[in-house]
């Protein structure tokens, strides 16, 4: 290879790029932070970075070749991981075993259920570690070959901010202002980098005056505004939705935009034997940090190992249910299951069951479109085995209180029940409180009131007004019965919904939408379980065990201030019929232009994103285009290189512009006048001295690039040129860079 082509491909400036896409790798792993609590992954992901990076630095500068240093990399990679997680059966410590390899698998699959099923900021295991960190030096590898090797630091700042943005999405929260300025600046460094490193190896005379300094303006300025500017703009909305992929629906009881959804979407039907439909789970609360409740963290067995038993006292009758759950349009890895569900059957795909709650978690299915078979076995207790039960036992953290909790709160619960004298009849005396008069369901005025929230603060607040939806009932139930010494906790899920007509097996089918989510609170008895409670006024069916000299054990429903309570319109979220004027008797078809927009979003979207390279591509070449009109001949010769990298037509660094002009004209079609005319334009501007010739005529260089262009897309094969059109390959490959010799036309 002669001198100046290895000098070419081998860039003098390595170094800076080097330390600003290790920046780079920092800063975008910040965010991270907010995911995985901090702990070993961190300082071995960085060191890892660090060590790649530095040997990428290092092999570079001894002038090893660009095609050796990537799988030299890799080789440092290997090494490293089994170091550090296999060394105990590795070869020399470096090098992996077979049983080395046969653990990777097992690893990934307790991380990505970890993951799955935890809640941030997860605690980092050995399998979570080993998959952050392998992870993050296979990003450096790939971003070391972008940057360093293919010479294109825009795409490596395009994966960096994709990086970056991924955790901010998972756990909305406060921007970190401090790792996007680094982010950015570190992405700003490696540009500014590549494109000094570019001007030194023009020629002398190439207009570059002000550029960088124009440029350092607009970064800096772009950085201030979004810094500055952008954290005092108004939050926008959640979308009520995966983009395409079902309803969403948040499980850290923010339900309030999930409720106040402009239209209802269909979400889960079921149908059974029994004589209710039931509520079903999604999501369980029990720890409560002050601000908030969480969803909880525990472990969980895949879904064919599920065995559990009867854990109620002698005497307590045990209910078995068969029951049937579709769920058509959720975007979540959690399934809806009635509770103490025993066995499932028809669940396709990788599903785990929590034994502390009954929550089925997947780490890699989604709930939209199963369909299941699920057979529960309830404790039903008489009204007087209930009353004799203590409310005590269950998890330490299901009768822990914030230390801020308000005293009135305790005051108040002890107020309610005053009159009653056991555990039973406390919680049945808060529940006929929270449903009487004095309530009312608001899905507006937490958000008039500004307590829109499920915190103690929330919960003290929406006491003193009176008026909100199911989280402010079912946390304000839950932290009373804590104040109490009860263990509570509560559950985030469907109510049974309204019958939809439809028979399956002489069963009639119960189908919610995304009006019917609900919240409700559960307490813990000794020798029963968790029993559920419905403290949300003119929502669900309130819970009270029947009396033994009834005859019959099934719940009596406790009288309601509705006007006519009937067993389905109690199974709704939405405000009572009564107090809407609008409501009417009949049920309403589901299908409606607002159900229809997003299919014609995604639809657009879709096309939108198809033809975004296209318009970006136009736009770069008209305005490249302009400069050949007022005389640029760099800019004309621009437009004909970046049109055979379209086309997949080689244009490597190491051939003159006549050369290249020449196998242009003898393999691809372009006119020889205007070859001859550009390429000697092209020769002047570069290596003329000034003012040797006159100025250039600006519209014949743009008629000339204009007539190479055509006929070069002319020649190329009708799919060649759809590809050439729509994905504009020159946005991204540079001429002369190593993508840019790589392209399938040699000739």
């Amino acid at each position: 290879m002669p001198a100046d082509r290895a000098e070419a491909v081998r860039p003098r400036h390595d170094g800076p790029s080097t330390i600003a896409l290790l920046l780079g790798v920092v800063a975008a792993l910040i965010p991270l932070f907010t995911v995985i609590a901090g702990g070993a992954w961190a300082a071995l992901a960085f060191v890892l970075a660090g060590i790649l990076l530095g040997a990428s630095y290092l092999l570079r500068r001894i002038g090893l070749s660009a095609i050796v240093v990537t799988p030299a990399l890799v080789a440092l990679w290997t090494a490293a991981m089994t170091a550090v997680f296999f060394s105990d059966v590795a070869w020399f410590l470096i090098i992996p075993s077979g049983e080395a390899f046969a653990r990777v698998p097992r690893l990934i699959e307790i991380a990505s259920s970890d993951i799955a099923v935890g809640v941030a900021p997860l605690e980092a295991s050995a399998s979570l570690t080993f998959l952050i960190v392998g992870a993050v030096g296979l990003l450096v590898i790939a971003l070391d070959h972008v940057v360093l090797t293919a010479r294109m630091p825009l795409l490596a700042g395009v994966a960096l901010i994709a990086v970056w943005l991924i955790p901010t999405l998972a756990v909305p929260q406060e921007m970190d202002l401090w790792a996007f300025t680094l982010l950015a600046l570190s992405v700003l460094w490696l540009l500014r980098t590549e494109t000094r490193a570019r001007h030194r190896a023009r020629s002398a005379n190439a207009p570059r005056g002000g550029v960088g300094a124009v440029a350092a303006v607009i970064a800096a300025s772009a950085i201030v505004v979004a810094v500055i500017a952008a954290p005092a703009l108004p939050t926008p909305a959640a979308p009520s939705g995966g983009f395409g992929g079902g309803t969403a629906i948040d499980a850290s009881l923010n339900l309030g935009d999930d409720l106040r959804r402009p239209a209802e979407v269909p979400v889960v039907r079921q149908w059974s034997a029994a004589a209710a439909p039931a509520y079903l789970r999604v999501a369980t609360l029990t720890e409560l940090n002050g601000d908030s409740w969480q969803p909880d963290r525990n472990r969980s067995v895949p879904l064919e190992e599920w065995a559990p038993e009867d854990d109620a006292a002698a005497g307590i009758e045990i209910v078995e249910d068969t029951r049937t759950v579709e769920v058509l349009d959720l975007s979540s890895a959690q399934l809806p299951v009635p509770a103490d569900a025993v066995t499932f059957d028809g669940v396709t795909g990788a599903w785990r069951i929590s034994a502390a709650n009954g929550t089925v978690v997947s780490p890699s299915s989604a709930a939209r479109g199963q369909k299941f078979e699920v057979v529960s076995r309830t404790p039903r207790p008489t009204l007087e085995q209930a009353r004799a039960a203590e409310a005590r036992g269950g998890p330490d953290e299901a009768r822990e209180l914030p230390a801020d909790a308000p005293p009135a709160i305790a005051a108040l619960a002890a107020e309610v029940t005053a009159d009653a004298s056991n555990d039973y009849d406390r919680l049945l005396a808060l529940q006929s409180w929270f449903r009487g008069p004095d309530f009312d369901y608001s899905l507006d005025a937490p958000v008039e009131e500004g307590f829109d929230g499920s915190g103690v603060e929330a919960v003290s607040r929406f006491l003193e007004v009176r008026s909100g939806y199911c989280v402010h009932f079912a946390s304000a139930f839950a932290i009373m019965a804590r104040t109490l010494d009860m263990p509570s906790r509560v559950v985030v899920g469907f109510l049974p919904g309204l019958p939809t007509g439809d028979v399956v097996d002489d069963e009639r089918v119960y189908q919610a939408t995304t009006a019917q989510l609900h919240a409700w609170p559960e307490v813990f008895f000794d020798g029963i379980g968790w029993v559920a409670f419905e403290p949300t006024k003119s929502l669900g069916t309130a819970q009270r065990f029947a009396s033994e000299s009834n005859g019959s054990n099934e719940p009596e429903p406790e009288p309601t201030p509705t006007a006519t309570p009937q067993p389905t319109s109690t199974a709704s979220a939405a405000p009572r019929p009564e107090d809407d004027p609008t409501a009417g008797g009949a049920t309403t078809t589901t299908f409606s232009i607002v159900s229809a927009l997003p299919l014609v979003g995604i639809v657009a979207a879709v096309l939108l994103v198809l033809a975004l390279p296209a318009l970006v591509g136009l736009v770069f070449s008209r305005r490249r285009m302009s400069l050949a009109r007022r005389g640029s001949a760099a800019a004309a010769w621009r437009l004909v290189q970046n049109a055979a990298i379209d086309l997949g037509i080689p244009v490597p660094a190491s051939e003159s512009p006549r050369a290249f002009g020449e196998r242009l004209r003898d393999a691809h079609g372009a006119p020889p006048d205007a070859v001859e005319r550009l390429v000697s334009a092209v020769e002047r501007s570069s290596y003329a001295l000034p003012g040797s010739f006159g100025d250039a005529d600006g519209a014949e260089l743009a008629a000339d690039a204009a007539a190479i262009r055509a006929a070069l897309f002319a020649a190329a094969s009708a799919p060649r040129r759809l590809v050439g059109r729509l994905i504009p390959r020159s946005l991204i490959i540079r001429p002369g860079s190593t993508f840019a010799e790589a392209m399938p036309l040699s000739r």
